[in-house]
């Protein structure tokens, strides 16, 4: 059988055997050796199951069609057999459906004679379209009921109600009931075993027996019992329509649009929230429910959206632990065990992304959340051992996650524009479309829907048109296999799902307009230079497509700690500002930089110096610095025995304004350093995260068609060899005592090169494989033969110390 399969993958055109590579990409991962090789895997259960998990409901129910047409002599089929059990379908889609699985193999042969591969029936449900076995397997008794057709129609008229329910349950499918545990039988089942209309089953191996302790409704009977459905049950060979809204496709954008900036901000919010206060790794890993509580209330949203941006930002390389506080004071160590706390940081590549355009920054979190392998929705509920699935915990992993995604992406994808499905609708659609793959994921692609609502992919319900663009820029084009060309990735650009939402976002601004309170309006997303300015010189008030933000003596004297002098903050405002710069933000930023740097502190502990005696002598006498124990070294000095960053800290929350010196007295002035993790590899750029073989196309799929062609006629010319060289190539010979020497095959080669003969060279590769090959010799000279290969037209050298034997042609 395994032979024959060969031989009809051996036929195909080279176009052919590559389409069935495209259909089943999986064969190819790893490239087999020759056709035989590919039709092995072909056959192998593991390749059969992943094949089916991509069929259709209706392509399915065919495929159960040829299963149960199966001759019992020969167990062939023809197309003939299955329409007519297709009966209730129309033979255009049933004839469509059929050349589905034969140009997958899983039906291969003439029409008239084909036959299923055999893995088929190891790896689907033993009862095809949810029918029993054949009544003259199961029962004699049953099978002589069966043969009497009309005696058979009265026995199941008679059935009573209770009888009848259970027939009907049964032929609905899987055929298949368990008895009663105790050894009592209920009397509507106790009729039907009696009439033989069920069969008793043993549970081991289902085979028939008096005592099993399963019954099982013949095939027959549950034909008979489908008249009115058809014998494969009710079949739909269309998907079903999802009823929902037509959104218009600009307010489909628009709204995807504003949820795209609203993620992207948050983002960046949550990861501010942590640089300022780090979260402390569980020892179980993840992040405690206290800290995802309070994250949410930073960023103003609930903790399943708040759980959703922050796997997202782990998975885009954004968030990531370290064991160093940042601070520059060492490693956080847990008092009970001595052992290292971790704690959760923005990485050092969250500057980078930061300073990306909106767009940008929004499809790196699009494309981790696509491909990440963690499932947000479970954070919250409970695993197999009732405890808490916290977020960025390792319970949170999901294989299937990934693939659920795309399903869901696809889906709507496949839906006209504007679309807005309901969850139950779309949920509907993915169980036709791959039934054996959607089963046990609902809850996957619910929150997938979810999370394509958080990150803005949909609009209103609909995908918007930069969420279909993103879907098909996962790979480079088919005639541009290593990606170099425009567009590729070794050429640095905006991917078209970047430019369609670049048009639909605000153009970032470069200016603010300063109101007369001191409040600060941002007409739009700022720029990554404005941005920076902005959190350094005022206090964020609210955030959205116009943000506020409000300048105080506290975000003034920040700015002057940072290194602004006054003149820098009224060149600031007034470049920035296309409003007149109010009088009093002007006063504001002259009382301050003239407090500024009136007190000077250093470590001594810490002391105080000011040339102003008064000040000095305020400060002395402050009841609010009774805790920093100062005393009185000079009329102009003062000392503490707190740290300098304590007492610097106790200064301001009095309301005064030092600043720190070094040793020669020069002022220090520098920004507060940012906490970093290490930085991490973003998900959606290491290898093998792509969920699956990839699809091959162009240059590549004909690369691999031809890599199989050579392999396949290598192995062929291998097994024509004269017995020397195979035997002198290591395979077993029956009845060879001896193989060539070395001698003699070069002997044997000389003449060829003189007779200009073909011979059959044996030889040793550099991966030390033995291989054979007929060639017509060139020239031995200098330790190499070049001969040539006619079938190929190819020049080959060959190393004299491998060649292991010399045959001439007969």
């Amino acid at each position: 059988m395994a032979t024959v399969f060969a031989d009809q993958l051996r036929s195909l055109s080279d176009d052919a055997l590559g389409a069935l590579i495209q259909l089943r990409p999986d064969l190819v991962v790893p490239v087999p050796s020759d056709v035989s090789a590919l039709a092995v895997r072909a056959q192998s259960r593991g390749s059969v199951a992943r094949c089916l998990d991509a069929l259709d409901e209706f392509t399915l129910a065919v495929l159960d069609a040829a299963r149960v047409s199966r001759a019992e002599d020969t167990a062939l089929t023809s197309v003939s057999a299955i329409l007519a059990l297709a009966g209730g379908a129309d033979p255009a889609d049933v004839l469509v459906a059929v050349g589905r699985l034969r140009a997958r193999f899983l039906l291969h042969g003439p029409e008239d004679a084909m036959q299923v591969v055999g893995a088929v029936d190891e790896v689907t449900s033993p009862y095809p379209a949810g029918l029993g076995r054949p009544a003259d397997y199961l029962d004699a008794q049953a099978a002589a009921l069966c043969a009497d057709k009309a005696k058979l129609r009265r026995t199941v008229l008679a059935a009573p109600p209770g009888a009848r329910a259970v027939l009907d349950r049964l032929a609905a499918g899987p055929p298949v009931g368990a008895l009663a545990s105790g050894g009592s039988v209920a009397e509507p089942v106790q009729w039907l075993i009696d009439q033989h209309i069920l069969v008793p089953v043993t549970e081991a191996g289902r085979a028939p027996r008096p005592d099993g302790e399963l019954v099982e409704l013949p095939r027959e009977i549950g034909q008979l019992l489908r008249r009115d459905s058809g014998p494969l049950g009710e079949l739909r060979p269309h998907p079903p329509t999802p009823d929902g809204p037509v959104r218009d496709a600009k307010a489909v954008d628009s709204a995807g649009a504003g949820q795209a900036m609203e993620a992207v901000r948050t983002t960046e919010t949550l990861l501010e929230a942590l640089g300022a206060e780090p979260a402390t790794v569980l020892k179980t890993g993840g992040l405690g429910v206290r800290d995802l509580k309070r994250l949410s209330r930073a960023a103003a949203l609930d903790e399943a959206s708040t759980a959703l941006l922050l796997e997202v930002a782990h998975a885009a390389g954004l968030l990531g632990e370290s064991d160093v506080a940042g601070t520059g004071r060492g490693v956080t160590t847990s008092r009970a065990t001595g052992s290292v706390d971790e704690i959760f940081l923005p990485t050092g590549a969250y500057d980078l992304w930061r300073a990306l355009s909106i767009a940008q920054r929004w499809e790196a979190l699009a494309n981790s959340w696509l491909v990440m392998t963690r499932q947000p929705g479970l954070v919250g509920q409970r695993d197999d051992r009732d405890r808490p699935i916290n977020a960025l915990a390792p319970d949170a992993e999901r294989a299937g996650a990934p693939q659920a995604r795309r399903e869901v992406c696809a889906a709507l994808a496949g839906l006209p524009t504007g679309t807005a499905p309901r969850a139950d609708d779309l949920l509907n659609l993915l169980a036709w479309q791959a039934p054996r793959r959607a089963r046990g994921r609902e809850h996957a692609h619910r929150d997938a829907l979810a999370g394509a609502a958080t990150l803005g992919l949909t609009g209103l319900g609909a995908l918007t048109s930069y969420g279909r663009l993103l879907q098909t820029q996962d790979g480079p084009a088919a005639d541009d296999p290593l990606g170099a060309g425009p567009g590729g990735d070794l050429v640095p650009g905006a991917s078209e799902a970047v430019r369609a939402l670049d048009a639909l976002l605000p153009a970032p601004v470069d200016h603010v307009l300063v109101q007369a309170d001191l409040s600060v309006v941002v007409p739009g997303p700022p720029e990554p230079e404005l941005a920076a300015e902005l959190d350094v010189v005022a206090e964020l008030e609210s955030a959205g497509g116009a943000s506020v933000h409000r300048v105080t003596p506290a975000s003034v004297r920040r700015a002057l700690d940072v290194g602004y002098a006054a003149t820098d903050l009224h060149d600031l405002f007034r470049r920035r500002s296309r409003t007149p710069v109010p009088q009093a933000l002007t006063y504001l930023i002259d009382d301050a930089a003239r407090k500024h740097g009136g007190l000077r502190a250093g470590s001594a502990g810490s002391y105080l110096r000011s040339d102003d005696e008064a000040l000095v002598a305020e400060v002395l006498a402050d009841k609010r610095l009774t805790h920093a124990a100062l005393r009185r070294l000079a009329p102009t000095v003062l000392v503490s025995p707190l740290q300098l960053a304590r007492l610097l800290g106790a200064l301001r929350e009095a309301g005064f304004a030092p600043v720190a010196e070094d040793a020669v007295g020069a002022a220090v002035l520098s920004r507060p350093k940012a906490r970093r993790a290490p930085t991490r590899t973003p998900v959606s750029l290491r290898i093998g995260d792509q969920g699956g073989p990839p699809t091959l196309t162009g240059p590549l799929l004909a690369g691999v068609v031809e890599q199989i062609r050579r392999g396949d006629i290598a192995t062929r010319a291998a097994r024509r060899a004269p017995v020397t060289v195979r035997a002198a190539n290591g395979q077993s010979v029956p009845g060879l005592t001896s193989v060539q020497a070395h001698s003699q095959a070069m002997a044997v080669l000389q003449q060829a090169v003189r007779d200009k003969a073909r011979v059959w060279v044996g030889y040793v590769d550099t991966h030390g494989a033995t291989l054979s090959r007929l060639v017509r010799p060139i020239s031995i000279s200098a330790g190499y033969l070049r001969a040539e290969d006619e079938r190929t037209e190819t020049l080959h050298t060959f190393a004299l110390h491998r060649v292991t034997a010399a045959v001439p042609e007969e």
